[in-house]
């Protein structure tokens, strides 16, 4: 599924593909872009490929592993930008889910520093030609950002972002350092039972998000989507449906006026849709406002 949503997302114009090793789908990715640059669709420079280093690799000697892994996988010379996934680490290693015999993760604590110090490696090989984080707190950002002797900042940090959950401060501390904000979850999440709240409210549904759709004759994604945008936020769209791939590309036809984007402002609950099994952790960022 994946690899056709790939090929239709290039074939319709995008050009920002985002997956990671934990998701265990790069190799169809990578099949789906090599299959559309050989065609002649796309270019290789054309395709802005992100990836991300697993919990299993933050051990400096396990950084370029899982890095080398990712090329072999989607069969890529470079990686556009490669962003640490979570900042919590499980066991080094190449079980992706460590679990003790009572079926509770297995932590380690490598200094985060140290594992961004290989990151920087990474980018300094040219295997990478950006490096960045991702479900990072701000305390998490700051403690990169201050490291003696840091050689390359973060360029983004990607976490769940959408109407109920806007990340303002957040997105204000990141502004301030010129770090980019992605937004994953931008429609509300997939509403997996596995990670997902049943009871939570369907973004889409919401009353006020349709309103304003029907006013600009537009689907609610696209509102959703473009309340994000106009706010400087990069904004990651999951589908697997052709229709929607392309419809979802509509965005830029859509502008909001500043009543608009009050009126959706004013949805935040800060509610996250996504809930990790491992939050118990005290390094994991939902124990901080932002």
């Amino acid at each position: 599924m994946v690899e056709e949503a790939v090929k239709v997302a290039l074939e319709s114009g995008y050009q920002h593909i985002d997956s990671a090793l934990i998701y265990g789908n790069e190799v169809e990715v990578g099949r789906a872009i090599n299959a559309k640059i050989a065609d002649g669709t796309v270019k290789r420079e054309d395709v802005f490929y992100t990836s991300k280093l697993w919990s299993t690799y933050h051990s400096p000697e396990w950084v370029r592993r899982g890095l080398e892994k990712t090329l072999k996988d989607v069969q890529l010379e470079y990686i556009d930008l490669y962003i640490i996934h979570f900042p919590v680490e499980f066991k080094p290693g190449h079980d992706l889910m460590p679990t003790d015999a009572s079926g509770k993760p297995i932590y380690h604590n490598t200094d985060i520093r140290d594992t961004w110090k290989a990151m920087e490696d990474c980018k300094e090989s040219g295997l990478v030609k950006s490096i960045g984080v991702s479900n990072f707190n701000h305390k998490q950002l700051e403690y990169i950002l201050s490291m003696p002797g840091l050689r390359y900042k973060p360029v983004c940090n990607q976490v769940e972002c959408h109407l109920f959950l806007n990340q303002s401060k957040l997105l204000e501390f990141c502004k301030s350092h010129d770090i980019v904000l992605v937004a994953y979850g931008v429609l509300g999440s997939t509403r997996d039972p596995n990670w997902v709240d049943q009871s939570a409210p369907v973004l889409l549904e919401d009353p006020v998000l349709n309103a304003i759709a029907k006013k600009h004759g537009c689907t609610p994604a696209q509102v959703a989507m473009r309340h994000m945008l106009q706010r400087g936020i990069v904004v990651l769209a999951k589908s697997f449906k052709a229709e929607r791939i392309k419809q979802n590309l509509e965005v830029f036809n859509v502008k909001l006026s500043e009543e608009d984007m009050k009126r959706l402002d004013g949805l935040n609950q800060d509610r996250h849709y996504v809930e990790y099994k491992w939050t118990d952790h005290p390094k994991f960022p939902f124990h901080e406002p932002y």
